[in-house]
């Protein structure tokens, strides 16, 4: 029984522990270009993928909170902010007037169907991803209060440790 336990401890930690990659899917940015998220990169360095939708008041309060220190992020990490919106197609035409309204500089992503958030099996969002500079997703959080933020940019600081 011990030898049992130990070593379902011990998959456990793998599991927790193993970086998976992020899956194919084809999306559109917010200018139309198509972009496939299995090649998304950062030049080696790690990058956060927050998803959000415009009727998300948390989602839309983190984005705000991210982009008041994302220019000091990106001058100490060089870490690279993807949105995506989940709005649905007959949403789709508010998600830019809300980035260019709040003044985010990240790259967004545009996912009506929910193929990318149904491929990393995200049930609610705000939810957030950190990839590192290999591709690997190496953190996962859903749900925000305010500093949460906090804890993202620590976790990317631990990346480059």
């Amino acid at each position: 029984m011990r030898k049992f336990i130990a070593t379902a401890v011990l998959a456990l930690t793998f599991a927790l522990n193993a970086s998976a990659q992020l899956p194919s899917v084809t999306l559109k940015d917010i200018t139309g270009k198509t972009v496939r998220t299995d090649t998304l990169s950062n030049d080696g360095k790690p990058f956060i993928i927050s998803f959000f939708a415009t009727w998300c008041k948390p989602c839309n309060r983190e984005l705000t909170a991210i982009s008041e220190v994302y220019d000091e992020w990106r001058e100490e990490t060089g870490v690279k902010v993807i949105a995506v919106s989940i709005d649905q197609a007959q949403n789709i035409n508010k998600v830019k007037p809300l980035v260019d309204n709040n003044g985010w500089e990240y790259d967004v992503l545009l996912d009506p169907n929910s193929d990318l958030k149904r491929a990393l099996g995200i049930q609610m969002i705000p939810y957030v991803l950190i990839v590192d500079g290999k591709g690997n997703i190496v953190y996962k959080h859903n749900g925000y209060t305010d500093g949460a933020e906090v804890e993202l940019i620590e976790k990317v600081r631990e990346l480059q440790k």
